[in-house]
């Protein structure tokens, strides 16, 4: 059994998130505040605020809110609440970027092996994803959970009967996809992503050889 990740993994995703981020940096950037001490506070926030409201847009720009009135040392003015909201944007329609080779390369695993979607955020906002993706026939189930911690591995572990030795969890984020896999007892495959979110940055072992690295995602067609 392979799990795919889905945002960073298959599809772009955190890339609209940056962009987003450069242009509020440099908005709020400005004597004394450097745009670098500006995204250390926005990360602060966005940590806190994952632990009660998850992730996803909606986390995200109630952050950026909140980031503006810690920053400003007051209430957000109408027109700054606007312009954060003009971010919602980023975010809308019915299309997703397709990292390259994930089409051809699942299509390809598919015929060998049974596959499964594990993606965390706000379901709405996932699904709509995952729909826009057109890959969903590839999957034998597809998950979305509001965190993907060990509980939610061994969760799916038991609900499919899987064997954790032949089963394989494969996404960019350490934090969510590698160690809880792991922490599961499950393998795991590490493909990194340049515009990972910084919150899902956590150092892996080395040494542990259940982990297997690679470059690209269509490298998967050399190892199963």
């Amino acid at each position: 059994m392979l799990i795919f990740d889905a945002d960073d993994t298959l599809w772009e995703n955190n890339v609209i998130f940056e962009r987003v981020i450069d242009e509020f940096t440099a908005w709020m950037a400005g004597p004394g505040t450097d745009r670098a001490a500006v995204r250390a506070v926005l990360d602060k926030i966005e940590a806190a605020n994952t632990r009660t409201l998850g992730y996803g847009s909606k986390m995200f720009l109630r952050s950026l809110g909140e980031c503006v009135e810690r920053l400003r040392g007051r209430a957000a003015t109408a027109a700054e609440r606007a312009r954060i909201a003009g971010w919602e944007a980023a975010f809308a329609g019915d299309r997703v970027e397709l990292i390259p080779g994930v089409a051809e390369t699942l299509a390809e695993l598919a015929g060998r092996h049974e596959l499964l979607l594990l993606t965390k955020g706000d379901r709405e906002e996932q699904q709509r994803k995952v729909t826009a993706s057109g890959l969903t026939g590839h999957f034998r189930g597809v998950h979305i959970v509001p965190e993907k911690n060990v509980a939610a591995y061994e969760e799916l572990t038991r609900g499919y009967g899987l064997a954790p030795e032949r089963t394989w969890m494969i996404g960019n984020s350490p934090k969510s996809d590698i160690l809880p896999a792991r922490s599961a007892g499950l393998n795991a495959v590490f493909i990194p992503h340049d515009h990972t979110w910084v919150l899902e940055h956590e150092e892996l072992d080395p040494g542990d050889e259940k982990v297997l690295r690679l470059g690209a995602f269509r490298e998967l067609v050399r190892h199963f």
